[in-house]
């Protein structure tokens, strides 16, 4: 693994630019991959896979204002079901692909047990349900040198439908299959083909510019700094596709403290394109196999010719119809145990998701809550670093900051945010989480 300097340190007093209070990147709190977005009866959502490798179901979060979202898992798809498939193996849930059909349904395309399932809803937000017979769309043994994962599906502006899938194993040899779905997007109109760009390896992402077909994919190694975004232009939706000499569009910017961007989604508002991707989560490299990623917009330059221009990964990207800031609760000074000063108590009041309280140690730690005066509370909102995860805490309040009494009572929650209510007037709030280890991205108070 490539090692990445600076990413801890910098030679002013200033904090790298990841660290910066009022970060827009990364967008959601917590660890998540593969994003698919889409927009429905006013309201954002984003499917992503959940690190690290994925998870029994998938994240989905939603949001009106594009800043804040919150977390929830579709009832489908579930790793359960791919034990149906005498073919499955022991993947996870990766990978979403959602699109609204020309027939006003939605289908998600997902790689479950490292095979394609699809499955339908009247809605992004569900419910979902299996929509092909409770079998996988392609099976493992399609093409058993190559991974059967990373589904994509375009609709063209006529209607037609298309799914795009397929990677390589052990990080080599990706390919990339294709075939135009029939009107019920469950089944293959034609047979699969085979549109491998040069320097293919997986995640392809169809878009159409003009009269040109733009096949955009990742290539390199996800765990490593040389994922990146490429992407090929072809006259028809199977190519053939031609990489110009200006690819990738983007890839590892080091002195940004960007690492590893890929597995994306092309999303437009109006006539602005925008990429959403995942990125390494900071700081980086971490130990052994462990991947932890995190999603982040920026803006695209898509020409009528199919070029497409080079993306500079930001720390804080603005999105036409996004909030311009995420909602705040009142202000307020942090204190509190901490172990590495990266994750101080402070961090928990930046209003950036790539920073974290993190008390440090396997017992219990707390951070303070300095209101400035007396003044009324409502509830608290916490961003746990896992929304999967049960996390146990409780809140004490204090007029003087000596004397506290129990607000809200100890109790493992789990979700994103964690809203708890405590209605009185206080100064002080002391959050007290049983396990040192574990984080928080944000604590708001109202």
């Amino acid at each position: 693994m490539a090692a990445i300097a600076g990413l801890l340190a910098t030679a002013s007093d200033r904090p790298p630019q990841w660290q910066d209070p009022g970060a827009g990147n990364p967008l959601i709190p917590g660890y998540f991959a593969d994003p698919s977005i889409v927009r429905d009866g006013g309201r954002w959502y984003v499917f992503a896979t959940i690190d690290p490798w994925g998870d029994d179901r998938l994240g989905l979060w939603t949001s009106r204002d594009g800043r804040d979202w919150r977390f929830s898992q579709p009832a489908w798809p579930d790793k359960a079901a791919a034990t149906t498939s005498p073919t499955s193996n022991g993947s996870k849930v990766w990978a979403p692909s959602v699109v609204k059909a020309a027939n006003g349904r939605w289908f998600m395309y997902v790689s479950v047990g490292s095979e394609i399932w699809v499955g339908s809803a009247p809605s992004p937000a569900g419910p979902w349900a299996d929509a092909h017979g409770g079998t996988p769309l392609v099976s493992r043994d399609f093409a058993p040198a190559y991974h059967m994962i990373d589904a994509e599906a375009f609709v063209d502006d006529d209607g037609q439908a298309y799914l795009y899938w397929g990677s390589g194993l052990n990080w080599t040899n990706g390919h990339c299959f294709a075939v135009k779905l029939k009107p019920d997007m469950v089944t293959f109109d034609g047979t699969p083909r085979d549109v491998t760009p040069a320097h293919y390896f997986e995640a392809p992402f169809m878009v159409k510019a003009g009269r040109r077909y733009v096949l955009t994919y990742s290539d390199g190694n996800t765990t490593k700094d040389t994922y990146k975004v490429r992407y090929a232009v072809g006259d028809t939706p199977f190519g053939p596709f031609r990489e110009p000499a200006d690819s990738p569009l983007l890839r590892t910017d080091a002195t940004r403290n960007v690492i590893s961007p890929g597995h994306h989604a092309v999303f437009r508002v109006g006539a602005q394109a925008y990429i959403l991707y995942h990125r390494q989560a900071l700081p980086w490299p971490r130990g052994g196999d462990l991947v932890l990623r995190q999603i982040a917009v920026d803006p695209l330059r898509i020409g009528t010719d199919g070029s497409i221009a080079r993306v500079v990964p930001s720390h804080g990207s603005a999105v036409t119809g996004f909030a311009a800031a995420r909602p705040r609760g009142l202000p307020w000074q942090a204190s509190g145990t901490t172990g590495d000063p990266v994750f101080a108590p402070a961090r928990a009041d930046d209003d950036n998701y790539a920073t974290m309280w993190r008390g440090g140690g396997s017992g219990p730690a707390t951070i303070v809550a300095d209101l400035g005066g007396v003044r009324p509370v409502h509830a608290s909102a916490l961003r746990p670093e896992f929304p999967t995860r049960g996390y146990t805490f409780g809140i004490e309040a204090s007029d003087d900051g000596r004397t506290w009494r129990p607000v809200v009572p100890v109790a493992s929650r789990s979700g994103s945010p964690i809203t708890v209510p405590h209605a009185l007037r206080t100064r002080y709030l002391r959050l007290t989480t049983a396990h040192g280890d574990d984080g928080y991205w944000e604590w708001t108070i109202d």
